[in-house]
C-alpha cells in the first residue's frame, strides 16, 4: 500500500513573562486537530538561542522550580561572562539553551499527540525579560 504523506507547517508565537516554563501543549494539540491529520510525527522547533523546548512533568510545579535552580548552578547569572551584550542574563541563557534542546519530535496517532500521562511541552524562557518567541511546528502524516 502506498500512502501519500501530508505536511502541515505553522508558526506559534509564545509571549513569555520572563524566566520560567510556559506550557504550549494545548496550542500544539489544537494545531494538530486543525490539520486533520490522524497519524504521523510532530516536529516543534524553537527559533531562538536563549530559550529551549522541553518535555517535562506537567503535574508538579516543584519539578520546574527544581530544574530552574539546577540550571542556575550550572550557568549562574551572577558570573562575569565575556559575552554580555544584552545584559548579565545573556550568556547564561545561551549556555542553558546549549545544554537543553531547541526541538522536539513527538509521534501522534488517532489525531492525538502520544505524550505520556504526566508529560507536557514547554517553552523554557531563560531570559529575565518577557519575550515574544517563535515556534515552528510541522506535522508529517496522514
Amino acid at each position: 500500500m502506498i500512502s501519500r504523506m501530508k505536511v502541515v507547517q505553522l508558526s506559534l508565537t509564545v509571549q513569555t513573562r520572563g524566566r520560567g516554563t510556559h506550557e504550549i501543549t494545548d496550542r500544539v494539540e489544537a494545531s494538530l486537530a486543525e490539520s486533520g491529520l490522524q497519524a504521523g510525527i510532530a516536529t516543534i522547533f524553537c527559533r531562538h538561542t536563549s530559550c529551549s523546548l522541553v518535555i517535562m512533568e506537567n503535574a508538579s510545579p516543584e519539578v520546574h522550580r527544581d530544574l530552574e535552580k539546577f540550571m542556575d548552578r550550572l550557568a549562574p547569572p551572577d558570573r562575569s561572562y565575556e559575552h554580555d551584550s544584552e545584559g548579565p542574563d545573556d550568556m547564561p541563557s545561551h549556555i542553558k539553551t546549549a545544554l537543553t534542546r531547541t526541538s522536539e519530535i513527538i509521534p501522534f496517532a488517532q489525531g492525538m499527540l502520544q505524550l505520556g500521562t504526566w508529560q507536557g511541552i514547554y517553552l523554557w524562557e531563560h531570559r529575565t525579560a518577557p519575550h515574544a518567541r517563535e515556534i515552528a511546528v510541522s506535522f508529517l502524516g496522514e
